[in-house]
């Protein structure tokens, strides 16, 4: 993984979901606090790339502060 980014969404991941509808809800917050394209998209491109839901979960949990 590459974390170029450093600033943290603030957002509460709804449980049970897989990394990819867990990615949805975490753009939307990403949006609403002003994350340019290319920041989203990294992130985005991470949890893709990601070998599993686990995996996907920890690059969403990396840029993240809980609500």
């Amino acid at each position: 993984m590459n974390h170029n980014i450093r600033k943290k969404v603030t957002w509460t991941c709804p449980p049970g979901l897989g990394r990819f509808a867990a990615l949805d809800h975490w753009v939307r917050a990403a949006e609403d606090e002003g994350w340019s394209e290319a920041e989203v998209q990294q992130v985005l491109d991470e949890v893709v790339e990601a070998d599993d839901d686990k995996a996907g979960h920890e690059v969403l949990a990396y840029y993240s502060a809980h609500a």
